[in-house]
């Protein structure tokens, strides 16, 4: 997955403003105690991050 797919999709759940309020400030769990911004930041792929979000909240099926 490209960034820019991971990024519309996150706008799609959460909007456009929330989305990179969200990720910046939310820790998940199964990405160690990390925000989606650091995941990546640090090298976590897009689609591994996707996937710790989807199981964090509630994305619709479409897209997953």
């Amino acid at each position: 997955m490209r960034y820019t797919e991971f990024w519309r999709r996150m706008e799609a759940v959460l909007g456009p403003q929330y989305a990179a309020s969200w990720a910046a400030d939310h820790h998940i769990e199964e990405l160690g105690d990390r925000t989606v911004l650091v995941a990546l930041e640090q090298g976590d792929s897009a689609q591994s991050v996707w996937r710790a979000v989807v199981r964090t909240i509630d994305v619709p099926p479409a897209l997953h």
